[in-house]
C-alpha cells in the first residue's frame, strides 16, 4: 500500500479533557490543535473538527495496560471511537495503542521548559500529537496503517 495522503486527526481521550491534533495532508508533522472538554457535545465538536480539517481519518489512543491488556480506560475509548465513528460515516476511525503518550508529551512540554501546572491545558494536546505522529510514522514505515479500524457495524454485537 502506498501512503494515502491527506489530513488526519489525532485524539486522546480523558474522562475530563480531550486532546485533539492533526496533521499536513503529506503526513509529515503532527501539531495541536485544541482540546475539548469531554462529555456531552465533544462528539459534536470532533465532528465539527474533521469536516473543518477535512479529514480522512481518525486516530484514536487506545489505553492499554503496559501488559498490553485493555482494563477500564480502554473499555471506555473503545465504546467513545465506536460512537465516534458512528457520527463519522465516510470517515475511519482506528485505535492505536497510545501506552506512555502523555507521559511523552509531559516530557516534551517540560523539555520546552513549560511546568505541568502551566501546561495542563495543552497536555492532552500534546497527547494527541504523540499517538498521532506515532501512527504516520508507522504507517510510512510498513506501507500500511497501524492499529484497528472501528468497524461501527460489528461493535457492540454478541454474535
Amino acid at each position: 500500500m502506498t501512503w494515502r495522503r491527506g489530513r488526519r486527526l489525532g485524539v486522546d481521550v480523558g474522562d475530563a479533557r480531550i486532546g485533539v491534533a492533526s496533521c499536513d495532508p503529506d503526513g509529515l508533522i503532527a501539531t495541536p490543535v485544541e482540546t475539548v472538554k469531554a462529555g456531552e457535545g465533544s462528539i459534536a465538536r470532533l465532528v465539527a473538527l474533521v469536516d473543518e480539517y477535512e479529514a480522512l481519518e481518525v486516530v484514536v489512543g487506545l489505553p492499554l495496560g503496559m501488559s498490553g491488556r485493555e482494563g477500564p480506560a480502554a473499555v471506555k475509548v473503545r465504546a467513545y471511537a465506536t460512537a465516534l465513528a458512528a457520527a463519522l460515516p465516510g470517515v475511519s476511525v482506528r485505535l492505536i495503542d497510545e501506552r506512555l503518550s502523555t507521559v511523552a508529551g509531559q516530557a516534551q512540554l517540560h523539555a520546552s521548559g513549560r511546568t505541568t501546572k502551566s501546561s495542563r491545558s495543552v497536555i492532552d494536546q500534546a497527547a494527541a500529537v504523540v499517538i498521532l505522529q506515532s501512527a504516520i510514522d508507522a504507517e510510512k514505515a510498513r506501507g500500511s496503517a497501524p492499529g484497528e479500524v472501528v468497524d461501527v457495524a460489528t461493535e457492540g454485537n454478541d454474535g
